[in-house]
């Protein structure tokens, strides 16, 4: 069977709202059955992403720069373990801290657009699984691919383990040049190619995800010198974590002295309230009073009024006498 037309199905797949994925896969795989059996069972066999892993794929699709950025920012930190650099360490991790929160954000936002939002705990999944993205090319490519099937998990020192979290993995290249799917109705910017140009191609896509595990990697680093880099990332967790609780202990000073401002605007204008609510109640005491006063006039005036026709009368039957 062709990984390549599986692929082709499987970013089209992959790149839908989640919740429509299990219905998209059944039609798929009945668009796919004039190719023979092998083509839909496998379509038929691609699993459902976790919502986790499905946030980090909408990325690829939508926002591939972020995981562009996050790859780049992977080399960077190995290559100062490589070299020890405690200075670069500390300044990368700082760096790398602000660039998971934004790219969490993002990913947040570009769910939240494709119809799905995410929790709290998905969120963490998602960081961890970007964090990867820094630790190992693998799981770059992996991530980058828009295939994912689950979280990763990596702690920045080792290699992160990829089995069975990636759709048709053989499919997918290690190389930079890598570029995510295509969202459905973007039509790829890649020039069409014919069938003697497409064959070659496909040869030096290799080394894939697969040759990745395969291919022997660099020596690891010793023991030493990985728990040099862990205390050079330590230091700079501290010192970051250090200046954050100066800047939340400076903003807490600034919240508890505009609470105070406020209490006390607070009282004053309960005063005002409560002494404006006396003269309200006076006022409507006055003028209760005044209104029934008025009625009272209201009824003399107009007995005093009948009084006064009835006296007319008297007088003209009088005079016509």
């Amino acid at each position: 069977m062709d990984d390549e037309a599986l692929a082709k199905i499987a970013n089209r797949l992959y790149a839908l709202p989640v919740d429509e994925f299990i219905a998209a896969r059944t039609a798929a795989a009945k668009d796919a059955a004039g190719s023979g059996n092998e083509l839909p069972a496998a379509v038929r066999a691609l699993p459902k992403p976790s919502v986790a892993a499905w946030a980090v794929n909408m990325l690829a699709v939508h926002q591939p720069e972020v995981l562009d950025e996050l790859a780049e920012l992977g080399e960077r930190m190995r290559a100062a373990q490589s070299s020890l650099d405690a200075a670069a360490l500390r300044e990368l991790g700082r760096e790398r801290r602000k660039m998971l929160a934004a790219a969490v954000q993002t990913a947040g936002s570009v769910a939240e657009q494709q119809g799905r939002s995410i929790s709290a705990t998905i969120a963490s999944d998602v960081e961890r699984t970007l964090q990867a993205v820094t630790a190992d090319e693998g799981a770059a490519a992996a991530v980058r691919s828009g295939r994912l099937l689950q979280a990763l998990s990596a702690d920045g020192v080792d290699t992160v383990e990829l089995d069975g979290v990636v759709a048709v993995p053989g499919a997918v290249s290690v190389q930079r040049s890598a570029r995510p799917p295509v969202a459905p109705g973007k039509a790829p910017a890649t020039k069409p190619r014919t069938t003697a140009e497409a064959a070659p191609r496909r040869q030096a896509e290799k080394p894939r995800l697969q040759a990745v595990r395969q291919t022997p990697r660099p020596s690891s680093p010793s023991a030493l010198e990985k728990a040099k880099a862990a205390l050079a990332e330590a230091n700079a967790a501290a010192d970051e974590a250090a200046r954050l609780a100066q800047e939340r202990q400076n903003e807490s000073e600034k919240d508890r002295a505009e609470v105070s401002r406020l209490t006390e605007e607070t009282q004053e204008l309960r005063a005002r309230l409560k002494a404006s609510e006396e003269q309200l109640d006076r006022a409507r005491k006055r003028l209760d009073a005044t209104a029934a006063e008025a009625k009272q006039l209201a009824r003399a005036a107009d007995k005093v009024q009948r009084s006064a026709v009835l006296a007319r009368e008297r007088v003209l039957r009088l005079a016509g006498e």
